[in-house]
């Protein structure tokens, strides 16, 4: 057959943040409909990327990444009088701000724009200037998570059997030492149980109105509160209160253990590097972009090199919209510098390829569960999401939603406190502390094989959790399967026709292996009546690319997926009839490697 390429989609998520009552213990409601409107996303600033402003890099092991290259100063003004030419005759004004990490250039717009306004400008621009590569909105990103400890018992999402990740157990193999976890968010507060836990990270918010710190970028990566009063952010013109965001996600990463106070993290002897990119109203993506190829280790230009290089980098914020070029410079790189870079799904019950960096090339994205291992209702979900982890879902319970340090201040800080918050924004730290885990035992694990351990090793949903992924995230096993451990597949060979097919009796995350590229295997469901069969397949890593068949009881195929390769292919077929349906799922080979697992999760 002929494939044809398909483009990494566009996705992006905003989680309203909470109020007050949060701090109180109490659940709290989603105020604001940014969740659920990434259709129009407006933003004052543009991005545009000329041909000769960057450069490649090489790396160790011959891969290569961009950096920027300073332009001659006449040409680049030559250039910027040319854009504000296009700009002008739309009746807007428009300033250079910056150059980013990658080479591309910040402009500033005299007011916000929606997207079909931008998209217009956008062709303009490109259209008046061959030597521009491309041009996109600078989109405003939110933190996700919706929000509602001091004792460990609190903590669920560690060590319950139904809807937890097996953190004591993976304590006997692995505690996180010596691996750095860079938060990418609204900056931490300083917090007694996060003492000696926090590494120098930075500013990375270039407007000083949105930092509220008086300046631009600085190495003073605290978080001075994400208050907004009513009408101050278009976007969202609803008041909110400071969320402290940033130190939430560090404690459920790396919160000091055994120390008598509070609660415990994930990768407790590894270290949080915060980076500020979220302030007032969100966060630019490309201060975001920046953040990531700075805490990974790369270059940006006017900010000193990090000295401590994050290996997992955590990014509990998202938006509308596709992952653009500037975001995907940014994670490519990251990752040929060695890091994994952890993306919650966002939480606006819908497909997560719709928002961005979730739907990015590269990312591991998480979706969230409940208490009872199920997907949390306002959890994104898709063949974009990877797996699963606690986030929480409260409803009247506070306390079925993820405790963690916080921040009793209103809006700007108070004291010490911790409280419940909900969200994928909760779920993607529960990953990243157990990359961390992994990058304890395996310094040398790659980003694909720290990923294909991950969802190898994720265990069966307790409860439905269709377009969840591989399974919900298992500490123990996966510190296991990064260690070469336990990795017998589900499936008994031979099972490479219909009569050999394996029967699965009851929805099931199977892990198995295509031996080599002449192999497939085949499964077989003896589906109910009036229920509907999901089957979800995982590559074993993104370079590997195999493809899904739905065949039905005659062995002729009727639903076929074959995305591209490190994408997860999904099928669906429903039993109308009033008697039980045999289906066979089949397991084929297109490209990339054979002899590691994949994941195919068969629920119905």
């Amino acid at each position: 057959m002929i494939r044809i390429p398909r483009s990494p989609l566009w996705l992006a998520t905003a989680l309203a943040l909470g109020a007050p009552a949060a701090l109180a213990g109490g659940p709290v409601t989603d105020p604001g409909p940014l969740a659920n409107t990434p259709a129009d996303v407006r933003t004052d600033q543009l991005i545009i990327k000329y041909r000769d402003a960057s450069e490649l890099q090489s790396l160790p092991g011959g891969a290569s990444v961009q950096r920027a290259r300073a332009l001659p100063e006449q040409t680049l003004a030559e250039r910027v009088a040319q854009v504000q030419a296009v700009v002008r005759g739309s009746g807007r004004g428009l300033k250079l701000l910056r150059q980013t990490g990658q080479g591309a250039h910040v402009f500033k717009l005299d007011r916000a724009q929606g997207s079909r306004e931008l998209a217009a400008l956008a062709d303009a621009i490109r259209a008046a200037d061959p030597s521009i590569e491309y041009v996109e909105p600078d989109r405003l990103l939110q933190a996700m998570l919706t929000p509602n400890d001091t004792d460990y018992s609190k903590q669920w999402d560690l060590s319950e059997p139904t809807g937890g990740i097996r953190a004591p157990q993976a304590w006997d193999l692995a505690t996180g030492s010596g691996v750095v976890v860079a938060v990418i968010d609204t900056g931490y507060r300083p917090h007694a149980d996060l003492s000696g836990q926090i590494v120098a990270g930075y500013d990375m918010i270039t407007n000083a109105t949105t930092a509220r710190d008086g300046n631009g970028r600085d190495g003073d990566a605290a978080d001075e509160g994400d208050w907004q009063a009513s009408g101050d952010c278009p976007s969202d013109p609803s008041p909110s209160n400071s969320s402290w965001h940033g130190t939430h996600v560090a404690g459920t990463i790396a919160a000091k253990t055994n120390n008598a106070l509070g609660v415990a993290g994930i990768a407790f002897n590894a270290k949080v590097q915060p980076v500020r990119v979220l302030g007032r109203c969100g966060g630019y993506m490309s201060d975001i972009s920046d953040a990531v190829v700075w805490a990974s280790g790369g270059t940006v230009s006017g900010v000193p090199a990090n000295a401590t290089p994050a290996k997992v980098l955590n990014l509990s914020l998202g938006g509308g919209g596709s992952c653009g070029s500037t975001m995907q410079a940014a994670v490519s790189g990251a990752r040929s510098r060695g890091a994994v870079v952890v993306v919650a799904a966002g939480n606006s019950n819908t497909n997560a390829s719709n928002f961005t960096p979730a739907n990015c090339t590269g990312v591991i994205t998480v979706a969230a569960t409940d208490r009872y291992g199920a997907r949390a209702p306002y959890s994104n979900y898709g063949n974009v999401v990877a797996l699963a982890a606690p986030g929480g879902a409260m409803g009247s319970t506070a306390s079925n939603g993820i405790y963690s340090t916080l921040n009793a201040g209103t809006t700007t800080p108070g004291a010490d406190s911790y409280a419940y918050y909900q969200g994928t924004s909760m779920a993607a730290p529960h990953v990243a502390g157990v990359a961390a885990l992994m990058f304890s035992v395996k310094p040398t694990a790659t980003p694909d094989e720290i990923a294909q351990a991950l969802t190898s090793s994720a265990r069966t949903f307790p409860g439905s959790c269709t377009g969840c992924g591989a399974g919900i995230v298992d500490a123990y096993a996966a510190v296991q399967a990064i260690q070469g451990g336990p990795s017998t597949p589900d499936e008994v060979e031979p099972n490479d026709s219909l009569a050999t097919a394996n029967l699965v009796a009851a929805p099931k995350a199977l892990k198995a292996q295509l031996g080599s590229s002449s192999d497939t295997d085949y499964f077989r469901v003896n589906l109910p009546a009036g229920k509907t069969l999901s089957a979800v397949l995982s590559m074993p890593n993104g370079t590997t690319d195999y493809d899904l068949t739905l065949r039905n009881s005659a062995g002729t195929a009727i639903k076929v997926s074959e995305k591209p390769a490190g994408q997860t292919d999904s099928v669906s077929q429903a039993n109308s009839s009033g008697a039980t349906q045999t289906y066979y799922v089949q397991v084929r080979y297109y490209s990339g490697s054979t002899g590691q697992n994949y994941t195919l999760n068969l629920s119905w």
